[in-house]
């Protein structure tokens, strides 16, 4: 079995169950990468995050060698919605591994050669994550002003064709 392989093994479904540690790993994230937000506002979202974007949203995650979720991500259609990584498990390539499984998954349901591509939305501030996708050859499409709720954090749309 190649190194591949037993990362993908590690990446499953979520279950209900696992809803509090994301949100948990959510929180240490966000604090970890995101620290333009301030306090204020990622408790604003939070409950958000809790009440709707989790649930509504379909998950995998992560699990480390030691069966804890160490990073999960979220998509709906060809949209990434959220990826985050456990700040513990930070640089081992957890982040990696869940979009190379989240391309996978794309390029199966035949998204590739002109379909839609599949996209994520970064804030601007967040110049780890802009980084990290455009390694990962995602690049720019877009830019809004504001975040969607109207805050003044801009977003940068980023698309990647195969």
């Amino acid at each position: 079995m190649s190194i591949r392989d037993q990362i993908r093994d590690q990446i499953r479904e979520r279950s209900e169950a696992d809803n509090a540690v994301l949100l948990d790993i959510w929180h240490r994230a966000v604090h970890a990468t995101h620290t333009f937000l301030g306090e204020a506002v990622i408790a604003e979202i939070y409950p958000k995050v809790r009440d709707v974007y989790l649930p509504s949203v379909p998950v995998w995650v992560y699990e480390a060698e030691d069966g804890r979720v160490a990073g999960f991500i979220g998509v709906t259609g060809n949209h990434v919605e959220m990826l985050f990584v456990d700040p513990v498990y930070f640089g081992r390539g957890i982040g990696t591994a869940l979009l190379d499984h989240v391309k996978a998954r794309h390029l199966a349901q035949g998204h590739a050669n002109g379909h839609a591509p599949l996209s994520v939305d970064v804030n601007e501030h967040n110049h780890q994550a802009h980084s990290f996708y455009r390694r990962y050859g995602f690049t720019d499409v877009s830019r809004s002003a504001t975040d969607p709720a109207g805050r003044p954090f801009p977003i940068i749309r980023m698309a990647w064709q195969p």
